[in-house]
C-alpha cells in the first residue's frame, strides 16, 4: 500500500532534491522524470492494447473450434 504524502512530506522531498542537485539542475531533473513517466504510461497502454488484442484473437479462435 502506498503511503499518503502530505504537503510537509512533499516540501521535504523538494528540499532534499534541491540540496542534492542544485537549483540550476532542477528543470533537467524534473524534465527527465516527466519523460520517464510519460514513457512508462505509453508502454503500459501499448501492452494493455496488445493483451486485449491477444485475448480477442484467442477468444475468436476458441469460438471457431
Amino acid at each position: 500500500m502506498l503511503p499518503n504524502f502530505g504537503p510537509v512530506e512533499l516540501i521535504l522531498i523538494l528540499v532534499i532534491v534541491t540540496m542534492l542537485f542544485g537549483v540550476g539542475k532542477l528543470p533537467e531533473v524534473f524534465g527527465a522524470v516527466g519523460k520517464g513517466i510519460r514513457e512508462f504510461r505509453r508502454q503500459s497502454s501499448l501492452e494493455d492494447e496488445k493483451q486485449k488484442d491477444d485475448n480477442t484473437a484467442a477468444g475468436e479462435t476458441h469460438e471457431a473450434s
